[in-house]
């Protein structure tokens, strides 16, 4: 496996259905609500996770991935860099089949953890526009 190979975003897309979005934000300018509300619109359960927030688009949210009360397949990750190295590898704990750092999050060292777990592993790249692109 490598990071953004174009196999895996496609299982990712089709597969990974439920997604907790960390970082997600109930303020519509920000780009987490978005994403999360079209892929919500297509068909994915979003799971929000921010700990300034009690519910996104109607949908619970929790203060940590730890928090999350059920299984989830990806973990998309809103946050700094300096900041997704942890939520990387709390999904590799919580044993998420994917991680994605939107666009501009970058950590080589977590990325390659995700992938040495067995993770599949996108990185500095954005899902809706993937989704979009794919499904022309």
């Amino acid at each position: 496996m490598t990071i953004n190979d174009p196999k895996d975003i496609e299982t990712i897309l089709n597969e990974c259905r439920t997604i907790a979005v960390v970082g997600l934000s109930s303020n519509p300018m920000r780009p987490s609500y978005d994403v999360a509300g079209y892929l919500q619109r297509n068909g994915y359960r979003i799971i929000p996770v921010n700990p300034n927030e009690t519910e996104v688009l109607g949908e619970k949210a929790y203060a940590s991935l730890t928090d999350v009360p059920e299984k989830f397949d990806l973990v998309d990750i809103f946050r700094r860099s300096e900041e997704a190295g942890a939520y990387v590898d709390e999904a590799i704990q919580l044993g998420a089949k994917a991680v994605w750092m939107q666009d501009g999050v970058i950590d080589e060292a977590a990325a390659q953890r995700a992938l040495d777990a067995g993770l599949m592993v996108v990185m500095d790249d954005c899902i809706l526009r993937q989704h979009v692109r794919r499904r022309r």
